[in-house]
């Protein structure tokens, strides 16, 4: 299955989302805030050496870098700029803050079920699926 980072600062969300998708065999890592993914991703400080997800779930509302910053660099690297991103948000359609971002595979809005959540994740790891 995919390497997943899920990128949110609610940590009973992560542990959840985690279980769920751990459980469909994915292998999950985490970041508590856009600067801890950046940090994870070798963005920012750069790392080349850094392990890449196949995608990466954002939060948007978040301390320290939101999600719109974090997209925002890294569609500017150079590296991680390819990595899909499955916006998650409570927030409502966001899509028009995203456009200019191709590197945005889907929104997902919170509260979730687990197989909606799976579902969400499948598409966007599977494009055309």
């Amino acid at each position: 299955m995919a390497s997943l980072l899920i990128v949110d600062d609610e940590p009973s969300l992560v542990m959840l989302m985690r279980a769920v998708l751990e459980k469909a065999g994915h292998q999950v890592a985490d970041a508590a805030n856009g600067a801890d993914a950046l940090a994870k991703l070798g963005v920012a400080p750069e790392d080349p050496a850094a392990p890449l997800p196949d995608l990466i779930l954002l939060d948007v509302m978040m301390p320290v870098l939101d999600g719109i910053g974090t997209a925002a660099a890294l569609r500017e690297h150079p590296r991680a700029g390819k990595i899909p991103i499955l916006i998650v948000t409570a927030k409502g359609d966001l899509r028009p803050l995203f456009e200019a971002m191709p590197q945005v595979a889907g929104f997902f809005q919170k509260p979730f079920t687990p197989a909606g959540l799976r579902e969400a994740v499948a598409r966007a790891v599977t494009p055309g699926a």
